[in-house]
């Protein structure tokens, strides 16, 4: 009788394991969904902008200084005109803001947008890290069972 009752036992227990991982399959779908609809537009400007090398040079550059296009131009061998493209894609992105003094364009870096980008890496890298946390007391617990 007490064998029954182990086995009954331990069926609900794997039941309840199973449902526990559903639900937090489940929530962290939902919270998945949410954060790839949250300013999906604004934060694919921002990926494909830096996904240059030389917008993230020049993301590099006005971080420590406000520069002119001049400046931004004189490290790379291109033209004023593909520097210009460069600096409207991180313009449009909202990676950097231009302001005209005259006839000079100064570049500055907008951190605000930067931040955003750092917001969404920020929630992959506890959700993995979580991930990591689970799999590394699975794997201690499946050692413990091994001795």
């Amino acid at each position: 009788m007490n064998f029954i009752h182990y086995t009954n036992l331990l069926k609900i227990i794997k039941y309840k394991i199973h449902l526990t991982k559903w639900l937090n399959y489940f929530v962290l779908s939902i919270i998945f969904n949410h954060m790839v609809e949250q300013n999906n537009d604004n934060l694919n400007n921002i990926f494909q902008a830096l996904a240059d090398p030389t917008r993230r040079e020049i993301v590099r550059l006005i971080a420590s200084n406000d520069r002119t296009v001049s400046e931004l131009a004189a490290p790379f061998d291109m033209s004023l005109a593909a520097i210009s493209k460069h600096i409207k894609v991180l313009e449009r992105a909202g990676l950097l803001e231009k302001t005209v003094e005259g006839r000079t364009h100064i570049c500055r870096l907008n951190p605000h947008s930067l931040s955003a980008a750092t917001e969404w890496l920020r929630f992959y890298e506890r959700f993995w890290n979580r991930q990591f946390d689970v799999f590394e007391r699975e794997l201690n617990k499946a050692k413990k069972e091994e001795h």
